[in-house]
């Protein structure tokens, strides 16, 4: 046998089980299996030999840096290096080609120039290899011609039966084999931690800071163009992975939102995700036609997506290692009570600020453990929480306190903040580390000034940072994630009164002779009446005395408004006339409102708290439903969540308590509390609409008024668009 060669006996996978293609993201193909067993990924994670073709003598090439690497790893199976000036590289023999190669090749990685890829790859296909890793840039990353050409090299890998991770990426690796098919410049320690990077050079960021925290790593994926091998593949292989306990991503985009919700959503029961995403700026955000669009980001999506499915989402790399490094040593909190114990009353009153912003409470420690830090640390100290032990606390004082702490019932974590004083970092954090053992509540250190190493030969190594800031936010992060494995996702409940034949009539009737259209008020108004949605009752009227006798019929006072669905913000049109209180002033509102078009006639709602409920269909996200403070000032306040529908009634229970303005359907400072569960109904009713509406594009109830008297849309705004 020729190449550099040693022993593996490498986990087989089974051959993928094809569909078709699901196109997302402009011309961007993302293949996904049926069958989850079926990957073919372990060809490409744990091949039992492979061929570098574009292997090369000058050490500034990258086909050199991936020699050096896969000879340096440790693999244990055969390496080949192709090359047809060479007959060695880097002191390995080389082969023209791989046809040229006498054994059989399981993964071959190509570093040659992109024009020359599809005819490498049909050689690979030739000599039966199964996974491939191409490092080559000038695909669709480059443009139109780009994108041609990968299409090209897709259509070649499929053809061949083979798999492909890339092209344009950083390359892959695999410590359990010693496999190092990148050509990175640093490699963690063995682990169990998996990196999946869309960007190679912020891939190469996490390695240098797995490596820098001692942080172990199991296998790391740089996917770039993902042609193929996607984040979706790659996640199921991980589920069944034994080598893998946590999963780091670094995305830039999704390709099938739905297939990774529902991926993700059985992964992290199990293995936590913990994700970067980029693009959460505003910038991209298209121009607004409703106050939901103009609202609903892409980002808002993303958001919504990652919090459903439990993955532990941070702004940056670096969060990303720090959430990571309290996984990997910290037991999961039972809540989110935190206590702040430290030696300076500063670091701590930051510290409790850090904490709320995460998410977190700082609760008041228990008589009895107040009564034991008194005896413990004299009169000086404050012992509710935050705990200051004043300056001159000793590392047997923190022991002692953080022991009590932890053993207090209304304690779910701690944050322990040391400025180096009276007495070294080490000797602190070794007193730390000696007072949570046996303690299953998670701790964090924020050392002030000097770095701290933990002593490595704790029973549970502490995760120490120079500030308690990003200290809070990693323990709130993990936190969350703890209550989503907690949480009772719900139900999606059968809801009565509706008619879903009439709303199907409405809406193929509108779009008759328009394949896009906003839905006059009356015809809006019978849409989500379909599903039980409640709303004002709306007449339409075509002249004064009609609309005159129209508000006798309802009972003053009334409300005249323009009926088109075109004008989609009333008040800022004049479009729109309140409190009409005898058939003149509806005479009167009528000619001033005429020239504007069709006009209708509504009862003067009573008094309630305004929100606004809505929906916008995101393209490949599906429905995206937005609940949050109504009324004129809705994009003012900027109070709102949103929800990937489907909607369970746990999830519309959430969403109703959880804006910052939701203490007023409660009762905030002697008002009537709103009649909430009618409110949640609503909710379930627009959901179900938008699941079994697939042309309802854009849907606007704003406002909606809440009061013990039920929950009714005022004004309803509907655009419709063929799938």
């Amino acid at each position: 046998m020729s190449g550099v060669t040693r022993k593996i006996t490498p986990t087989r996978v089974p051959e993928p089980a094809r569909v078709d293609p699901v196109l997302v993201e402009g011309e961007h193909l993302e293949p996904y299996e049926l069958d989850p067993e079926g990957l073919g990924l372990g060809h490409v994670l744990a091949p039992c030999s492979v061929a570098l073709i574009g292997a090369s003598r000058d050490e500034r090439a990258i086909g050199h840096r991936l020699l050096l690497n896969l000879l340096a790893a440790g693999f244990q199976g055969p390496i080949f290096p192709v090359n047809p000036h060479a007959e060695s590289v880097a002191g390995v023999p080389a082969f023209a080609s791989i046809r040229d190669i006498p054994d059989s090749v399981e993964l071959a990685v190509i570093a040659v120039p992109a024009a020359a890829v599809p005819a490498v790859v049909d050689e690979c296909a030739e000599r039966g290899v199964r996974g491939l890793v191409v490092v080559s840039a000038g695909f669709r990353e480059i443009g139109r011609e780009g994108a041609a050409r990968e299409r090209r090299l897709l259509q070649r890998v499929r053809e061949g039966g083979m798999r492909l991770v890339g092209p344009n990426c950083l390359g892959i690796m695999n410590t359990a084999i010693g496999l190092d098919a990148t050509f990175a410049p640093v490699r963690p320690p063995p682990g169990k931690i998996t990196v999946l990077s869309q960007s190679g050079a912020l891939g190469v960021a996490l390695l240098d800071g797995m490596a820098r925290l001692g942080l172990g790593l199991s296998s790391f994926v740089s996917i770039g163009n993902r042609a193929d091998v996607s984040s979706n593949d790659l996640l199921r292989y991980w589920e069944d992975d034994d080598a893998t306990e946590i999963v780091l991503l670094y995305l830039e985009s999704f390709g099938n939102p739905r297939k990774f919700s529902q991926i993700a959503r059985r992964l992290v029961r199990s293995k936590p995700i913990v994700a970067v995403t980029a693009g959460r700026s505003a910038a991209g955000r298209r121009a607004a036609s409703s106050h939901t669009a103009a609202a609903a980001t892409s980002d808002d999506a993303v958001e919504a997506l990652l919090a459903q499915t439990g993955v532990i989402r941070v702004d940056t790399p670096e969060q990303l290692l720090d959430v990571t490094r309290v996984l990997t040593s910290q037991p999961l909190p039972a809540g989110d009570r935190v206590a702040i114990v430290g030696n300076s009353g500063g670091p701590g009153v930051l510290a409790v600020d850090a904490c709320v912003d995460a998410g977190l409470r700082v609760t008041q420690l228990g008589e009895s453990t107040q009564y034991e830090l008194r005896r413990l640390l004299g009169p000086h100290a404050a012992v509710e929480n935050p705990v200051d032990m004043i300056a001159s606390a000793t590392a047997a004082h923190y022991e002692q306190t953080l022991s009590r702490v932890l053993a207090d019932d209304a304690v779910d974590m701690a944050l322990v903040i040391h400025t180096p004083i009276v007495e070294p970092a080490d000797d602190v954090v070794a007193a730390i580390e000696r007072a949570v053992v046996g303690a299953r509540k998670p701790v964090v250190v924020a050392a002030l000034l000097p770095a701290v190493t933990p002593g490595v030969a704790s029973p549970r190594a502490l995760p120490c940072f120079t500030s308690p800031e990003p200290a809070a936010l990693a323990l709130g992060r993990v936190a969350r994630h703890a209550a989503w494995l907690r949480r009772d996702p719900g139900v999606v409940p059968e809801l009565a009164d509706i008619d879903s034949e009439a709303a199907r009539a409405l809406v193929e009737d509108a779009l008759q002779h328009h394949d896009d259209v906003w839905l006059d008020l009356d015809r809006a108004v019978a849409l989500v009446r379909a599903y039980g949605v409640p709303a004002i009752a709306t007449r339409r009227a075509a002249s004064a005395d009609a609309a005159a006798l129209l508000a006798e019929d309802l009972g003053f006072p009334v409300v005249l408004k323009a009926a088109s669905g075109a004008i989609l913000h009333k008040t800022e049109v004049a479009a729109l006339r309140l409190d009409l209180r005898d058939a003149d002033a509806v005479c009167r509102a009528f000619a001033e409102l005429a020239p504007a078009g069709p006009v209708v006639v509504q009862p003067m709602a009573g008094p309630g708290v305004e929100l606004i409920v809505g929906l916008v269909r995101r393209r490949a996200f599906g429905p995206l439903l937005m609940f949050g403070a109504g009324g004129v000032a809705t994009e003012l306040l900027a109070d709102r969540a949103f929800h990937i529908l489907p909607l369970t009634d746990v999830d519309a229970r959430e969403l109703v308590r959880g804006l910052r303005s939701s203490p007023r359907l409660f009762g905030y400072r002697g008002a009537p509390p709103a009649d909430v569960a009618e409110l949640e109904a609503l909710l379930l009713r627009v959901g179900q609409l938008a699941c079994e509406i697939p042309e309802l594009e854009e849907l606007d109830l704003n406002p909606v008024i809440a009061s013990p008297r039920g929950a009714v849309a005022v004004d309803v705004k509907v655009h419709l668009r063929r799938p």
